[in-house]
């Protein structure tokens, strides 16, 4: 796929005001496939290290996806915007995922199990007898750990210390275990996706999420619709005071500190 063809593929996957180019640099490269250089807008991919074209277009959007977000960014921020190296951030995920199924919808892309019989009924597999009874084993733990708290309480047994010296569980997995059994979660969705959906308090919200991971929304999708619904929406203007309050309660940290380190200079 030429340059100018992959650069179409992604325009019409998501409209980007900001140019940018794609380059393939004709070599391999043990360390990543491709990269997007944020000050120059330049989409990059080392083809050779790709055997089939779906995978030059999976990356291509992945690096899409930084060009998007550096655009977003840019309009909120000007000039001032400094690219982030904490870049393959929850946001980033999230819409990484909703552009690899816009581009699904066109035909740009196929995630295909079918062309391996062997893989799909491993995947069977794996969803069924690990995933799933997983799941359900958690959900039991934590009833058991619910009552288990039950009769501590009514043998006057801290449970925090069962928890820390008797059963040697972090106190952090026996919350989660815990909450977990205490709520309808489908344990076909899998222990991990039980944790997050078990957080959500309304039971319609919890449905809705669970039939989101269900119907094969990533994970990371679905928090970050979880996020948006339970976040209020700000302007720019908020959005910009936020971040100047940040800035200054930062600075002054850093003042702070470097008066210090000043101060330990002086006196050795």
């Amino acid at each position: 796929m030429e340059n100018d063809k992959i650069k179409q593929m992604l325009l019409d996957i998501r409209e980007s005001n900001l140019d940018f180019t794609v380059v393939q640099s004709g070599k391999e490269s043990k360390r990543v496939n491709g990269l997007y250089k944020p000050d120059t807008h330049e989409i990059i991919l080392h083809n050779k290290n790709f055997k089939q074209e779906s995978q030059l277009v999976y990356t291509a959007i992945h690096e899409y996806a930084h060009h998007l977000i550096a655009e977003e960014q840019l309009a909120l921020n000007g000039s001032s915007y400094i690219p982030n190296a904490k870049c393959h951030t929850q946001a980033f995920w999230a819409l990484f995922h909703e552009l690899l199924k816009i581009a699904e919808t066109k035909g740009y892309y196929k995630l295909d199990l079918s062309i391996s019989p062997e893989l799909q009924k491993l995947t069977d597999d794996i969803k069924k007898n690990y995933l799933e009874k997983n799941g359900l084993l958690m959900m039991e733990f934590g009833k058991a750990l619910l009552q288990a708290q039950h009769l501590c309480e009514e043998s006057n047994i801290r449970y925090e210390d069962y928890v820390d010296r008797i059963l040697c569980l972090p106190r952090v997995s026996a919350r989660d275990i815990t909450r977990v059994g205490s709520v309808n979660v489908n344990p076909a969705v899998g222990f991990d996706n039980m944790k997050m959906i078990s957080t959500i308090k309304k039971t319609d919200d919890r449905q809705a999420a669970e039939q989101q991971i269900l119907s094969g929304e990533s994970p990371v999708t679905v928090r970050s619709l979880m996020k948006q619904k339970a976040k209020p929406v700000d302007d720019k203007k908020t959005k910009l005071e936020k971040e100047k309050n940040r800035l200054a309660k930062t600075i002054s940290q850093l003042q702070q500190r470097l008066e210090f380190v000043e101060e330990s200079l002086a006196t050795l």
